[in-house]
């Protein structure tokens, strides 16, 4: 079962979501449900949408306004 958990401004208006599946990976996507990026609990990366990987450990929430 996956958790859906809004990502929301300043202002309270959501910007993304963010969905962890039951063995711990997630998927960020922007407003219009784009996948931006995931998170492999099993191997504690995050990737971007092409599968490169950008950081150590969790950090999906920097793929927000990385396009920007």
């Amino acid at each position: 079962m996956s958790v859906k958990t809004n990502i929301k401004d300043f202002y309270g208006r959501v910007i993304g979501t963010v969905v962890e599946e039951s063995n711990g990976d997630k998927t960020i996507k922007d407003f219009y449900g784009r996948p931006l990026g995931y998170y492999k609990k099993g191997r504690n990366v995050t990737t971007d949408f092409y599968g490169r990987v950008v950081a150590s450990g969790d950090q999906l929430t920097m793929l927000l306004n990385s396009g920007k």
